[in-house]
């Protein structure tokens, strides 16, 4: 019998070198966004970061924002704007699944 494994797309799996090659940014800007707190990475108990699937899915979100034009700052906001939909949806999904 074969198990399919599935990673958590929240685990932090990649180092910092995995993640700029997957999502094609630069190891610079990866730290400059976390300075500006536009990714959270796990850290391991030594410090070192960790990114998930949903950090590099993240992470090409801030890139499309950018190359259309819009500043960090409005990448933020954007950015929390967005995180702060997908919430409501999920509260609304959960409300309308306990009418049924």
């Amino acid at each position: 019998m074969t198990r399919s494994h599935r990673v958590r797309s929240d685990l932090g799996v990649y180092s910092i070198s995995v993640a700029s090659e997957l999502s094609e940014v630069g190891l610079q800007t990866l730290r400059l966004y976390e300075r500006r707190n536009l990714i959270r990475p796990q850290r391991t108990a030594g410090g070192t970061r960790r990114y998930s699937e949903d950090d590099i899915a993240r992470i090409r979100r801030i890139s499309e924002l950018v190359a259309t034009g819009v500043n960090l700052p409005g990448v933020e906001r954007i950015l929390d704007l967005e995180d702060q939909c997908a919430d409501l949806r999920m509260q609304l999904d959960a409300c309308r699944a306990g009418t049924d």
